[in-house]
């Protein structure tokens, strides 16, 4: 008999599964006018141990979905020793209920666009900076996904509960397309 895979494994496949068919789509396009996706993230957006001012980057994207009623981001890295479809990641950055005719987050999101999950450290609510260890490189990934409903499942709120696990878990089935975009620190 084979074992049951535990639940945040299903649901990162389940989530991988729906943005592979959605990236088939290469409409739904994620980009940033500071990086390149590969590329290494600007100093000036570092955490402020490394002398950057740690503001979110600035986000835009196009072609959305007609049929888009939602939008959210999710910001994650997996750090050593955690695997990908295993393992929750580190979460940088969760942010949902963000408005359909919304293009763009500016840097820093200065007017609070969507309502915001748990930090990192789940100390407070909003955006953690990369900060990886000094000799240190890691690939963290953004993905801005495009729902078919609203996240009713989710407070219309900022709230320090809302992790990975329980925003992408109220993402399954809603998921019509993603995008995302990678960089290293």
């Amino acid at each position: 008999m084979m074992p049951v895979a535990p639940r945040r494994w299903i649901t990162a496949l389940m989530l991988a599964g729906l943005a592979g068919s959605a990236a088939a789509q290469d409409t739904f396009m994620l980009s940033s006018p500071v990086m390149v996706n590969g590329g290494t993230l600007p100093a000036d957006l570092k955490c402020t141990r490394d002398g950057g001012d740690g503001l979110t980057p600035p986000l835009a994207w196009s072609a959305t979905p007609v049929d888009t009623q939602g939008l959210a981001l999710i910001m994650h890295h997996y750090p050593k020793g955690t695997v990908e479809g295993v393992d929750a990641p580190s979460q940088y950055w969760l942010l949902w209920n963000i408005p359909v005719d919304t293009v763009e987050l500016p840097r820093g999101n200065p007017a609070s666009i969507g309502d915001e999950g748990g930090d990192k450290d789940e100390r407070r609510t909003g955006y953690t900076p990369p900060c990886s260890p000094p000799g240190a490189q890691h690939e963290y990934v953004i993905t801005l996904y495009a729902l078919s409903s609203a996240l009713d499942d989710l407070p219309a709120h900022d709230d320090l509960q809302v992790d990975w696990s329980s925003m992408t878990q109220a993402m399954e089935g809603k998921i019509i397309a993603s995008s995302s975009i990678a960089f290293l620190n």
